[in-house]
């Protein structure tokens, strides 16, 4: 009788830190079951072992920073029947799409002794900026749960179930009072997408968008309310400039009140 074949799982890695990836290996007790459903056939944070593709699912960590990474992830891409974006720089730019409010050559010049030697992008982009992409799943890094969820869903030809709702949610659930509320300070919450467990308004601090923009946000409302709390535009632009800098609702809330400051 002939022997089904294990799904192909590639795991690539472009600008980031890797963190993303560890996610996956950090899965612990479920990994033996993800390692016995797919071949791990590309995985180089986790093994030297390469098998060809093309690959059922690939698994895609990093921002695209260079003309090299944008003519690589063409590739990866027509080498996937699926591909999931993971983690903040894959899907918003990361951190290092703080490059994209200013001019990057300056920062090549003070960074580098010989800045003509360096090829590199004006802007951090994400990946879905290149390629179509199947899912993308937010964090920095991202919930490991939510990763197996989204690679059982693949592996059994459904859409991946991870939550829509803000941290908000979350604080409710694990009986967190409201920070802002309560103490009158500034969160991102309301704005940001769950996944972090509403960790950091566990411990009396302000939510600082790690998961990046939920579903129909408002940050406008939110930077009004943040600013009945005494935060001023320039704290509102380093709040939304985090590790999401360059998702689209962050984005555009940070540069209009960038705007305001200059022209007041």
């Amino acid at each position: 009788m002939e022997q089904k074949r294990k799904p192909k799982l590639a795991v690539w890695k472009f600008t980031s830190c890797s963190g993303c990836q560890l996610a996956l290996l950090n899965l612990e007790d479920e990994l033996l079951q993800v390692a016995g459903a797919v071949d791990i056939a590309y995985f180089p944070e986790a093994s030297r072992a390469v098998i060809r593709g093309p690959y059922d699912v690939s698994l895609v960590e990093g921002s695209i920073t260079t003309p090299h990474d944008a003519e690589r992830i063409k590739e990866v891409r027509r080498r996937s029947k699926f591909l999931v974006a993971v983690g903040a720089c894959a899907t918003a730019g990361g951190i290092q799409a703080l490059r994209n409010f200013k001019d990057i050559n300056e920062f090549i010049s003070a960074v580098y002794a010989s800045p003509e030697y360096i090829e590199t992008l004006a802007k951090s982009m994400p990946i879905a900026d290149h390629i179509p992409v199947d899912f993308e799943l937010r964090g920095c890094p991202i919930n490991k749960k939510q990763l197996l969820e989204v690679l059982t869903a693949f592996l059994h030809g459904r859409r991946p179930n991870t939550p829509p709702h803000s941290v908000c949610v979350e604080c409710k659930q694990v009986g967190n009072p409201c920070v802002m509320v309560a103490q009158g300070i500034p969160c991102l919450g309301p704005v940001t997408h769950a996944g972090c467990g509403a960790l950091c308004p566990a411990y009396n601090r302000g939510c600082y968008g790690c998961f990046g923009p939920m579903e129909t946000p408002n940050p406008d409302a939110l930077s009004e309310q943040w600013g009945r709390l005494g935060a001023g535009n320039d704290e509102i632009v380093r709040a939304y400039r985090g590790f999401n800098a360059g998702a689209e609702a962050f984005r555009r809330e940070s540069e209009a009140r960038e705007k305001q400051d200059f022209q007041s």
